[in-house]
């Protein structure tokens, strides 16, 4: 897979943070869940416990399809910038609440440590899951690897929290 979109790749399936997803809200009912470059996967739809919240971030472009196709609702919102940009945290209205952060693909190194660097200074307590095991992240980050990462059958994600 190759890095996009702000350095995180496109997800290749969206399910796969599903059950992760329940999970938390099981503990956090009206948690804010942010999912960075989710493209236009309707995971909101898929996991909605009737009080959670959802911000989408996307770069320019896919957030006005994203919008035409999946209007913003209530408890469900768009918001157009870099995935690992640090304007979205300001977004998270209720971050006691819970916050989630979903990282589709396995980023870049450098993207990695700017989402855990922003996680830590402005969402203390909030959890990231990104879409690749910790062998794959590591493996991605050592120079001179050949070849795209290995394909596992349904890779469990990688928690972070601060």
């Amino acid at each position: 897979m190759t890095p996009s979109r702000g350095g995180l790749a496109p997800p290749s399936d969206g399910g796969r943070f599903d059950d992760a997803v329940r999970r938390y809200l099981r503990d956090r009912p009206q948690a804010t869940v942010v999912a960075l470059g989710e493209g236009l996967d309707p995971g909101f739809w898929r996991v909605d416990n009737g009080q959670l919240r959802w911000l989408t971030v996307e770069e320019p472009a896919t957030a006005a399809l994203r919008r035409m196709l999946l209007p913003d609702g209530p408890r469900w919102h768009t918001l157009t910038g870099r995935p690992a940009g640090p304007h979205w945290p300001a977004a998270v209205a209720r971050p006691a609440l819970g916050v989630l952060v979903l990282a589709f693909g396995p980023p870049a190194a450098d993207v990695l440590h700017e989402l855990c660097a922003l996680c830590t200074r402005r969402l203390p307590g909030a959890t990231l899951l990104l879409d690749a095991p910790l062998e794959r992240l590591a493996a991605a980050g050592r120079p001179g690897r050949a070849g795209p990462p290995r394909r596992t059958a349904a890779p469990a994600p990688t928690e972070f929290r601060f």
